[in-house]
């Protein structure tokens, strides 16, 4: 790895093409699905070995629950199956796990899970990966909107005391803004990822799907990163 790479602090991935990676090869979508989780560990262990300190994975939306329900089922189960064969790996390399998401409506053995890994991996302190699960930015917006009116209408903040700080303490998770999301596949959305977080996130739209997504993609990713001139809404140079 080049040392005099920039590493940004905080990335995020929507993690996209599961499904079109198993169709393009005759499989099911579930081997492709089965194929992007696991995936998933090599990248959050690869970006701790980068020095990236937070790293963001939307791997369901709230809108994913629309999908058929043996889909949805499959990765329900497919999740718990990642932790109880999984987990130890992230574990021996100091990530501590988070989730950002509503509980409602996940199932009691998923929840129990996020409980678990959560509470095993809180004082692990060499990376954080925050699973987005059941996400959506536009509902972690009105939850956060409705815990500040709580807090004003139970006289513990003033509407005039509601800042910006004050925004970032009522999201679902205590973490920095993104610096850089990275959607797989070749899709150019957003889809309704972190976009209080996002403000001023650069993105990069590699057209690999995420089963593909090598340590290789990932580095180039972060090459391609610290070509950029972020400018936070200043002239440019």
């Amino acid at each position: 790895m080049n040392e005099n790479l920039f590493i940004p602090t905080h990335v995020g991935i929507i993690v996209d093409g599961n499904g079109r990676w198993a169709q393009e090869r005759g499989l099911s979508r579930s081997k492709g699905h089965k194929a992007g989780f696991y995936r998933l560990k090599e990248v959050c262990i690869y970006a701790k070995e980068l020095g990236i300190k937070y790293l963001s994975l939307y791997v369901f939306s709230t809108e994913n629950f629309k999908r058929e329900k043996k889909e949805v089922d499959y990765l329900m189960n497919l999740f718990v199956k990642l932790y109880e064969e999984e987990f130890q790996e992230l574990m021996d390399n100091g990530i501590k796990v988070i989730f950002s998401g509503r509980r409602e409506p996940l199932p009691k053995k998923v929840l129990d899970a996020m409980d678990k890994i959560t509470e095993e991996s809180k004082n692990n302190s060499e990376a954080v990966v925050n699973f987005c699960l059941n996400y959506g930015g536009q509902t972690e917006m009105l939850d956060m909107t409705k815990k500040i009116v709580q807090q004003v209408i139970d006289g513990n903040l003033s509407v005039d005391d509601i800042t910006l700080d004050v925004l970032q303490d009522n999201l679902y998770q205590k973490i920095p803004p993104l610096d850089y999301v990275i959607r797989t596949s070749g899709e150019l959305r957003l889809s309704n990822f972190m976009l209080y977080q996002a403000s001023y996130a650069e993105f990069y739209f590699p057209k690999t799907y995420f089963p593909d997504f090598t340590k290789n993609d990932f580095y180039d990713a972060i090459v391609e990163f610290n070509r950029r001139n972020r400018r936070f809404g200043g002239n440019a140079s």
